[in-house]
């Protein structure tokens, strides 16, 4: 059923509300894909915090400091900084790190520390 407006113009005739519903619908959608993406960037965050700390704990380096290493990793890897920090969570509960990335970390720890633990002596350069 239609009925005609005084410009001419032909409109649906029913609930002006039931318009309305695919507007909602995809609101629903749209929120509920955010929720999904905001849920899944806490997850991501969890797990480069545990690799940050794992790197400062194991590489004896500053919060900020783990934090480059990690970026330095996912960067010379070509591999996401997630997936870098999965692998070192990994690495610490398993002991099993893929030996191009043990390697690049390695060297990404010696470039940025170690850091002097406070009330430990003074750590002795490298020969």
């Amino acid at each position: 059923m239609t009925s005609h407006t005084r410009s001419g113009a032909v409109e649906p005739a029913g609930d002006p509300q039931e318009a309305t519903v695919p507007d909602e619908t995809a609101r629903i959608v749209a929120l509920q894909e955010e929720v999904g993406q905001l849920k899944e960037a806490v997850t991501s965050h969890a797990v480069v915090d545990q690799a940050i700390g794992m790197t400062v704990a194991l590489g004896r380096v500053t919060p900020d400091q783990g934090w480059a290493v990690l970026r330095e990793v996912s960067q010379h890897t070509n591999i996401r900084l997630r997936n870098v920090a999965e692998l070192i969570i990994i690495w610490g509960q398993k002991g099993e790190l893929p030996p191009d990335i043990r390697a690049t970390l390695e060297d990404a720890l010696d470039r940025h520390g170690p850091t002097q633990i406070p009330g430990e002596p003074p750590l002795e350069p490298p020969s």
